[in-house]
Order: C-alpha cells, then sequence, then structure tokens
C-alpha cells in the first residue's frame, strides 16, 4: 500500500500481499513454496474491485458515464457489484445491481450501505432466461434512462485490469524476494492457481505471466461441479447442472472474457463444496486468513493438482512457486450455513473441555493471588463480570 495520503479509496484497490502458506504446504508434505494473493485486503474486499475500477475508469474516458445523470446497472454474483458501488459512491453514478438469489445477504447489505439499489433474481433461472440477472439487468437498461451495463462478462477491461495489476503485483513479490537457503526459490511464478467466475481474472493474470515474466508458468483453472467453464468439455458433463453453494465462480454458459485457450489455462480442476468449505478452515485455523469460499476453492484445487504426476514434479521440488489467488474475504459468507457450521458447530476442543472443568468448580480466589493493593471496600464494591454465553457456570 501507498505510503502516501491518498485522494479516495480508489487509490486502496489493489496492492494486496503475497502471503506464505507454510503450515499448509508442511500439512501436505509439499517442497514447493505454496502463497496466497489475498484480495479482501483491498480496498472493496474482493479481488473484483480491480475491474469496476477499470470498468468506470474506461467508461468515463469514452464519455460514456456523466456524472449526476448515468446509472450503472450490472449483473454479479455480487463482489463486481460492491467495487462498481464503491467507485460510483466515490464518483456519483447511481447504481442498480440484479443479484441472484443465493448471493448471500451480507452482498445486498453491503451494496445498499454504499447506495445501490438491488434486485434480487432466481438462482435456477438460465443466463439467458428475461428472469435471470442478466436478463433483468437488460430490461432495467431499456426502462431507464442515461443508464448503462458496463458488462464484467464481455468488458475488455475486465482481464485488462489484471494484466496491467493482479499478474504485475504477483510477478514483482516473487521476483523482488530474494532465494535463500532457508527459503529456496526459483524467483519465478511456476504454477498459478485461480477460479473462474466471468474468467477475466485468470485470462488476465495468464497472460501477464506467460507474456512478461515466465512462458512456461502452468496456469490451473478452478470450476465447480456444475459450472461449465473448465475445458474440454469432457469434464463438465458428469455434473453439468448440478447446483452448488460456493459464490463467486462457475457458470452455464462461457463469458467472452474468458480464454479457454489451453496456452492461457492449462489445466482445469472441478472442485466441490465440501473440499472449498474444509479449505476455507484450514485457511483460517493454520494461516489465519480470513477468506471467503471461493478461495477455498482455489486452495482445493491447487492442492488436487499437485497430487496428479506432473503437479507431484512440483510439489517435490523446493523453491518452485505456486502462487494461489484467494479472491475475497469471510467478510460476505458470515451467516450463511456453510460458515455457521464452520465457526459454531464444530467438534469441542480439548481446552474447551478444560474450561467447562474449571468453571464447574465453586469460585475461590487462593490466598496467594490476593492483591494486597486493593482496599477490603473496593474489593466488596466489585461485581465480578458474567462468564462467556458457551462457558455459563452452573
Amino acid at each position: 500500500m501507498s505510503p502516501q495520503i491518498l485522494d479516495n479509496a480508489l487509490g486502496a484497490v489493489g496492492h494486496t500481499p503475497l502471503i506464505r502458506l507454510d503450515k499448509i504446504a508442511a500439512s501436505k508434505g509439499l517442497k514447493c513454496n505454496l502463497l496466497g494473493k489475498v484480495e479482501f485486503m483491498s480496498a472493496g474486499g474482493s479481488v473484483k474491485d480491480r475491474i469496476a475500477k477499470a470498468m468506470v475508469e474506461a467508461a468515463e474516458r469514452d464519455g460514456k458515464l456523466i456524472p449526476g445523470k448515468s446509472v450503472v446497472i450490472e449483473p454479479t454474483s455480487g463482489n463486481t457489484g460492491i467495487g462498481l458501488a464503491m467507485a460510483c459512491a466515490i464518483k456519483g453514478y447511481s447504481v442498480i445491481i440484479t443479484l441472484p438469489n443465493k448471493m448471500s445477504l451480507e452482498k445486498e447489505a453491503l451494496l445498499r450501505a454504499l447506495g445501490a439499489e438491488v434486485v434480487r433474481t432466481p438462482t435456477e433461472a438460465a443466463w439467458d432466461s428475461p428472469e435471470s440477472h442478466i436478463g433483468v439487468a437488460k430490461r432495467l437498461r431499456r426502462e431507464i434512462p442515461h443508464s448503462i451495463i458496463l458488462d464484467q462478462y464481455c468488458n475488455v477491461n475486465n482481464p485488462l485490469a489484471h494484466e496491467y495489476t493482479t499478474g504485475p503485483e504477483i510477478i514483482e513479490a516473487v521476483v523482488s524476494t530474494p532465494s535463500t537457503s532457508s527459503r529456496p526459490s526459483t524467483e519465478k511464478v511456476d504454477v498459478m492457481v485461480a477460479g473462474a467466475g466471468t474468467g477475466g481474472t485468470i485470462t488476465g493474470i495468464s497472460r501477464a505471466i506467460k507474456r512478461t515474466h515466465n512462458k512456461d508458468c502452468i496456469v490451473v483453472g478452478v470450476d465447480p461441479k456444475g459450472s461449465i467453464l473448465a475445458f474440454p468439455d469432457t469434464l463438465n458433463a458428469a455434473d453439468e447442472g448440478a447446483q452448488y453453494i460456493v459464490e463467486g465462480i462457475g457458470y452455464d454458459f462461457i463469458p467472452d472474457v474468458l480464454s479457454r485457450d489451453p496456452t492461457h489455462v492449462d489445466v482445469w480442476v472441478k472442485s466441490s463444496d465440501e473440499e472449498s468449505f474444509a479449505a476455507v478452515q484450514t485457511l483460517m485455523r493454520s494461516e489465519g486468513l480470513l477468506v471467503g469460499g471461493s478461495s477455498g476453492s482455489s486452495l482445493s484445487g491447487a492442492l488436487r493438482w499437485l497430487v496428479t504426476a506432473e503437479g507431484q514434479k512440483v510439489a517435490n521440488t523446493p523453491g518452485k512457486n505456486v502462487v494461489v489467488l484467494l479472491p475475497d474475504g469471510i467478510r460476505n459468507y458470515m451467516s450463511k450455513p456453510w460458515f455457521l457450521q464452520i465457526a459454531m458447530e464444530g467438534e469441542p476442543s480439548h481446552l474447551a473441555g478444560i474450561i467447562a472443568q474449571a468453571l464447574q468448580k465453586p469460585a475461590e480466589i487462593p490466598r496467594d493471588e490476593a492483591t494486597l493493593s486493593v482496599k477490603p471496600a473496593e474489593a466488596q464494591a466489585r461485581v465480578p463480570s458474567p462468564a462467556p454465553a458457551s462457558h455459563q457456570l452452573i
């Protein structure tokens, strides 16, 4: 982040850290470097801040947006909408976001807090249905004067934002971190793993790395079961059309900004909800990273690929750098059943048992812990604080 005073929050978009995932790597027996690109540290909380800023600024340069008059409409799974609502709040444009019903309440709340209007649409509606988030956005554009859809699915500034910012940031972090005897590094991005939604993120990062840094970098795309983005199409056949819970990745159509060319995305891995959410818990409890569900998809996809024949060559080579894109944070999902199960319904720890036993005993203050500096009158006036709700005294 810049040490200087920023003009507005858009200056804090991107510039996110690359963090070692050493504990996870060690638990899996990986000799390579496992690195997370942590995008929830961007101003709006996700990797989509980058494309929102880029699309708005490009539309301004092209004269398509007029402050105080233009209405920005966007169909989104939420994070692009949040980025757009933030940018438009700063720049003075009205915003309407169309959002499938399955997307979290937190996303809607954040959108409304930023001043956006939110229209929910049926999750099961096909992308080309008039009832889908895309179909409703197009209808609103026809009906509302001075409205525009920036269209993340087709807008070239989507992949360009990642080619010009996300990719170069990853390259710079890896190249500028020297190899040492204790932390060997090829000083190259050897493998890049990312989930695909619109596909702009993985396409743009791939172009940046392969064109300017390491043409031999292996780019691994992660696509949820039920989606059809993975290539070849046979990878999608078994679960095509199945509903999945994870948000922000996967689609039932191929967006224009996604390159499925094997020269851009070398290999695809299909992910499940169960693997994704288990990986979220691992990232939180092992690495202290408060990430969202699609970050779990990225990690589970990376780990799945690293046990393949090709992946094991990387996994067993000290110094190889495997970068995993972690798109957003847990902020947007804290009311979701899958998160509440992780946070509130897990198996009691050994420490929980010790706490319960300790609180069953009568409360006594040992003589050697008594504080001589407290006068008797002060001690009598003190009112003990209640125990935490999860460990109430009996």
